[in-house]
C-alpha cells in the first residue's frame, strides 16, 4: 500500500508559527509579569470556572456527549489541589449546559454564562453553526471561547476582527489535503463528493477540489446531504451515476454513517473516505458496520492509541486519557479529545497569566505552543486555528475498528 508523503515546508510552517508564538510570549511576560506577580493570596477555595454548552442531546449529541466525558476526565486529571494561578491555587469548576444542538439555544447559554462574573472561558459548540451562535456572543461580551467544531470558520483576526475565538480542530485544508494523497494512493481517479448539508459541509466544498486536483484526481460531481433523511435517496442515487471508484463523504455522525449506508444501497460498491467529522463510535456501529467496512478516513493521531515505547509528556498524558476513558466507559474508540485539550489550554493560559481575568487569559490563549492529547496547537495574535497539519494520521476500518495505515 503506498502512502502519501508530506510536504517538507510543514515543519517550515510550524518552525515559524511556533518561533512567532514565543517571541510573542515573551514580550507579553515582559508586559505584565510584576503585575501577575504581585497577585495577593485570598482566602477560601479559589477556582477557574469553564462554561461549556454542548449537543448532549439532538443531531449533534454522536459527538457532544463524548467531549463532555472528556471534560470530565481532564478535570479530575488535574492537580486536585489545583493549579498554581498567581499566588493562588485553583480548581476548576465545569459548567455544563445542554444546548440540544440548537443555536439559538447555544447563543442565550453562551450570553447567561458570558453574564457571570464567575465563568472565565467558554468552551463547546461541536457544529459549526453552534460554535458561530457561540462566537458571536463571546465576541460581544469579550470572553474567550475554545470551538469543538469542525469546518474552516475563519480564525484570522485580522481579518475578521475575532479576537476572543480559538478553533481546536484541524483546518478543512489539511484535512482535505491528506486525503487527496490518500485517495491517489489507494488507486481511485474519479470520485464523488458527498458533503453534509451546512458550514462543515460548505468547508468540503470549498477545499476538496483543490485538493483532488493537486493530488491528480478527478472529482466527477459534488452533491449536498438533505437534512433528515428525506430526499436521501434521490441524493444517493445522483452520487453514484457514472460509477465513481471513490466516495469522500465530508461530514459529522450521524450523517457519515447514515450517507455510506444510502450510497451502498445505490450501488456503490467502490471505496469509501471520511474526513474527521465521520470518526465517533457512530460510525462503525449496528446497521453502519457493514457498509462502512473497509473505509478509510483522515483523523487527529489521538485515533492510534499510544505505544508503551512512547515516554514523551504528550504521549503519557495520551496514554492516561484512554486509560481513564477506558476505566468509566467500557471502551475506548479513539474519539479526538478535544474538549481534553481545551481544558489543559486554560489551564496553561491561566498559569503563564497569573490571573483567571478574561482579557489576561486571552493574551496567553493567542501565544500557546503545546503538545496536546488530540494533536499539536500553535497559537499566534495572527492565527487562532491551532490544530497542526502535522497532526493528522490515515486509517482504514479492519473489523469495525479504526486502525492507523500512515
Amino acid at each position: 500500500m503506498a502512502t502519501p508523503t508530506f510536504d517538507p515546508s510543514l515543519l517550515t510552517r510550524r518552525g515559524v508559527l511556533t518561533t512567532a508564538a514565543a517571541t510573542l510570549l515573551l514580550a507579553a511576560c515582559g508586559r505584565d509579569g510584576q503585575a501577575d506577580a504581585s497577585a495577593t493570596p485570598v482566602d477560601g477555595p479559589q477556582e477557574i470556572v469553564v462554561g461549556a454548552s454542548l449537543e448532549l442531546s439532538g443531531r449533534g449529541a454522536a459527538l457532544g456527549v463524548l467531549q463532555e466525558r472528556a471534560l470530565r476526565i481532564a478535570q479530575d486529571s488535574l492537580s486536585p489541589d489545583g493549579l498554581p494561578v498567581g499566588n493562588q491555587r485553583r480548581t476548576v469548576r465545569l459548567d455544563i449546559r445542554d444546548n440540544a444542538s440548537d443555536p439559538r439555544l447555544a447563543a442565550r447559554q453562551a450570553a447567561e454564562l458570558a453574564g457571570s462574573p464567575e465563568v472565565h472561558v467558554l468552551v463547546g459548540g461541536v457544529l459549526t453553526e453552534v460554535s458561530a451562535a457561540i462566537m458571536r456572543v463571546a465576541e460581544e461580551r469579550r470572553m474567550p471561547f475554545l470551538s469543538l467544531a469542525p469546518g474552516d470558520t475563519v480564525v484570522d483576526p485580522a481579518a475578521t476582527g475575532r479576537t476572543f475565538f480559538y478553533k481546536l480542530t484541524p483546518d478543512a485544508t489539511d484535512v482535505a489535503w491528506r486525503l487527496g494523497r490518500l485517495i491517489r494512493a489507494q488507486g481511485a481517479r474519479r470520485v464523488t463528493l458527498v458533503a453534509e448539508a451546512g458550514l462543515h459541509g460548505d468547508s468540503g466544498v470549498r477545499a476538496v477540489p483543490e485538493a483532488l486536483r493537486a493530488a491528480g484526481v478527478d472529482l466527477l460531481r459534488t452533491v449536498r446531504l438533505p437534512v433528515g433523511t428525506t430526499g436521501l435517496t434521490r441524493v444517493a442515487e445522483q452520487a453514484v451515476t457514472g460509477a465513481p471508484d471513490a466516495v469522500l463523504v465530508w461530514g459529522t455522525a450521524p450523517d457519515s454513517g447514515t450517507a455510506a449506508r444510502a450510497l451502498r444501497r445505490a450501488g456503490h460498491d467502490g471505496l469509501f473516505f471520511f474526513d474527521a467529522g465521520a470518526v465517533v463510535e457512530d460510525t462503525l456501529a449496528g446497521r453502519n458496520a457493514e457498509a462502512v467496512e473497509g473505509a478509510f478516513a483522515v483523523h487527529p493521531i489521538s485515533l492510534a492509541q499510544s505505544t508503551l515505547t512512547n515516554t514523551t509528556t504528550a504521549a503519557l498524558a495520551r496514554r492516561d486519557f484512554v486509560f481513564r476513558y477506558i476505566q468509566r466507559h467500557g471502551g475506548f474508540s479513539g474519539f479526538a479529545p478535544y474538549a481534553a485539550d481545551a481544558l489543559r489550554l486554560v489551564g496553561d493560559a491561566a498559569r503563564t497569566a497569573g490571573s483567571v481575568d478574561r482579557g489576561r487569559l486571552n493574551t496567553r490563549l493567542q501565544n500557546l505552543v503545546t503538545e496536546g492529547i488530540a494533536g499539536s496547537y500553535v497559537f499566534t495574535p495572527i492565527r487562532h486555528g491551532g490544530m497542526e497539519r502535522d497532526s493528522l494520521g490515515e486509517y482504514t476500518v479492519h473489523r469495525g475498528s479504526w486502525v492507523r495505515i500512515s
